[in-house]
């Protein structure tokens, strides 16, 4: 029910939230780092939230309260953009929040679910650079979660039907966007699913898959920060070096690179759910081997240097 509640909702909040979006004037223009040619309306992670508010709210009412902070940040830096001191300060207390809410069964488990929401909040808001990129990658992480299930299952069903419903309108050419405010809310809730999954009576296999279930928001930031070290350039800088941007330069379609991207997400999450099962020892031995996989294929390809013989930014 989490699931087609959500979806329900999403299916009629987010056509809304866009009309709401063009009204208002909060939408993204044509830039040197965008790939539309039209103004898009933003606000589509007001639809994503109102979602899971509906399915959430009777059995998880706790998480709504990081939730709707990742929303309100996002949403304040969507309608004027906002110094990055004021986003650093923001995401620490949607941080704090989540670590209330859903503190990771560990010592100092408030704190790890902390850094874990700042870390993947800003991952998301990294890789949402193509229509339905970051939505169709988060739902296949959402997936994961919900089939290796605990207490993390009602919740990613919940997201995974607010970003199925979300997709049908930011499918490519993209009538909405998520917007930093869906960016941090997803980000968010995939930081409170890997706490909620964590749960000790599962033991350390549910322990090693969890990178694997968000391997690709962290892969795209991690190549990022790599190219910008080594091109010594500002890591804050925006540019057009990110792994989708880089599948383009190289002759894909903006189709064909969400479509790897989500694909590489799905076949991890499938390993994931798998590796869940092992034994401990054979658990952590095929994450690793998964994850060295990987990053050799992306340095082997090129996709961390600097600069590139396809023209792409670095």
């Amino acid at each position: 029910m989490a699931f087609v509640v959500a979806l329900a909702v999403a299916l009629v909040a987010t056509p809304i939230a866009a009309l709401v979006a063009t009204r208002l004037g909060v939408v993204d223009r044509p830039g040197p780092h965008k790939v539309q040619t039209a103004p898009v309306p933003y606000l589509g992670g007001a639809a994503v939230y109102a979602a899971m508010v509906a399915a959430l709210a009777p059995s998880h009412p706790r998480l709504l309260l990081p939730l709707g902070l990742a929303l309100a940040l996002g949403v304040a830096d969507d309608v004027q953009s906002r110094s990055p001191a004021f986003r650093i300060v923001g995401a620490i207390v949607v941080g704090a929040a989540a670590g209330w809410a859903a503190p990771a069964p560990m010592p100092l488990g408030a704190l790890a679910t902390a850094v874990a929401v700042i870390g993947l909040l800003n991952a998301l808001n990294l890789l949402d650079g193509l229509d339905g990129l970051a939505a169709g990658v988060a739902l296949a992480a959402a997936a994961g979660f919900a089939a290796i299930g605990g207490d993390a299952r009602t919740p990613a069903l919940a997201l995974a039907g607010a970003l199925a419903g979300f997709l049908a309108f930011n499918r490519p050419p993209a009538r909405i966007y998520l917007g930093d405010g869906g960016a941090y809310v997803t980000g968010t809730a995939l930081a409170l699913l890997a706490a909620l999954l964590l749960d000790s009576r599962r033991g350390v296999a549910t322990w090693a898959v969890v990178p694997l279930l968000v391997a690709v928001p962290i892969l795209d930031t991690a190549v990022a920060v790599v190219r910008r070290l080594r091109a010594r350039r500002p890591l804050l800088a925006g540019d057009r070096g990110h792994v989708y941007d880089q599948l383009v330069d190289r002759g894909r379609s903006r189709a064909a690179a969400v479509l790897a991207l989500v694909a590489l997400q799905l076949v991890l999450t499938l390993a994931a759910v798998g590796i869940a099962e092992l034994d401990p020892a054979w658990a952590v031995a095929s994450s690793l081997a998964c994850a060295f996989a990987v990053i050799a294929v992306i340095a082997v390809t090129g996709f961390t240097s600097p600069s590139d013989a396809w023209g792409g930014a670095s």
